[in-house]
């Protein structure tokens, strides 16, 4: 089990590091993982003045799998844009075809004070989020900034899509829904874009091939305001880069907070990158604040996708949830009254809970 590691920028090192204590307690019990760090994003630039060295796509795609901290910081933001350090990760997902982005948004029930809604609304919450990542507004072309007829300068990006960019993100949200609650939602703005018009029609076509899933269709803006008013009501939810992206960061508050969210962006063959949803925080890095559950779960993620072991993602899975029990947080997760600990201490009651299993 060959293992990319790039922390990052911000807290991306802290929590990563508690990741990989993780994944040393797996190899001393005799699993097979070598891992290697390579530096991605603004630590790219200030490495080899790239935010995706040649030597870490290398690595990359060397691997079997990527386990990724976060990128960016106030520090490059005047770069030009195709050297700032989120361009690391959209040209890694390119480079590795990875076209299928799986957020579970899953409420704890020790973490239901720490939601931002009600616990009879989100009680029980576990929705799975399944984003398309390689098209969208985000790569489409053309793209840039121009001179109009009036003298102002504009900027315009391209939405596109594609039959097959839409068949296969659309075969992936049926298998997950079909090995779930067999519901599927597929959220899309056919009343207005072109480009969901022929979302629609495909996801509705590829519908004939999974018989045994309901399928369901939504427009965005009212998912966005549905996540708040019966989050309960989903299953799976597959949509659009742009629309996926917005809509799992939202589903995130849900669970408490998005240092709790981890996530799997996968290609074909179940290759994945591995990486919490969250940013890098520059406010609060170096300082011992950051939450990595969500980077600690991004591994169980791992393991059940990649490396089809559905019983080491349970154990850490378990391990996570037995600190929660035992009335651990981070501040981000934190309501008053409650034991708050740092970045290290919660990394080391994980690693301590999934050795004593």
């Amino acid at each position: 089990m060959k293992i990319a590691i790039l922390p990052g920028d911000g807290i991306g090192p802290e929590i990563v590091r508690e990741a990989a204590a993780v994944l040393a307690v797996l190899r001393s019990e005799g699993l097979p993982i070598e891992t290697e760090t390579a530096p991605i994003g603004g630590a790219g630039f200030d490495t080899a003045k790239h935010p995706l060295p040649p030597a870490t796509l290398a690595l990359a795609q060397d691997s079997d799998a990527v386990l990724l901290g976060a990128v960016g910081g106030p520090k490059y933001d005047s770069l030009p844009r195709e050297l700032r350090p989120e361009q690391a990760i959209l040209a890694l997902r390119r480079a590795l075809g990875l076209f299928a982005n799986l957020r579970p948004a899953i409420l704890y029930p020790e973490l239901a004070a720490a939601s931002t809604l009600q616990p009879r609304v989100v009680a029980g919450l576990d929705i799975m989020i399944v984003r398309e990542l390689t098209g969208d507004i985000y790569f489409g072309a053309p793209r840039g900034r121009r001179r109009n007829a009036a003298g102002e300068d504009e900027a315009f990006d391209t939405m596109m899509y594609s039959v097959s960019e839409i068949d296969r993100i659309a075969r992936v949200g049926f298998v997950t829904a079909a090995s779930r609650g067999k519901r599927l939602c597929s959220v899309d703005k056919a009343n207005v874009l072109d480009t969901s018009i022929l979302w629609r029609e495909v996801v509705t076509r590829v519908a004939h091939d999974y018989p045994g899933v309901q399928l369901s269709h939504m427009y965005v803006d009212n998912a966005a305001m549905q996540l708040v008013r019966d989050p309960k009501q989903f299953d799976v939810i597959v949509t659009g880069n742009l629309f996926g992206d917005i809509l799992s960061d939202q589903a995130s508050m849900l669970a408490g907070s998005i240092g709790m969210l981890p996530s799997a962006s996968l290609d074909a063959n179940q290759k994945g990158l591995y990486e919490p949803i969250h940013g890098s925080a520059p406010d609060i890095a170096g300082r011992d604040r950051a939450n990595p559950l969500a980077t600690i779960l991004s591994l169980a993620l791992m393991f059940r996708h990649t490396f089809a072991q559905p019983e080491i993602a349970q154990r850490i899975e378990a391990a996570v949830q037995g600190v929660l029990r035992r009335g651990l947080r981070t501040a981000d997760i934190a309501v008053p009254g409650d034991n708050i600990v740092g970045t290290q201490e919660m990394g080391h009651a994980v690693t301590a809970a999934l050795r004593s299993g």
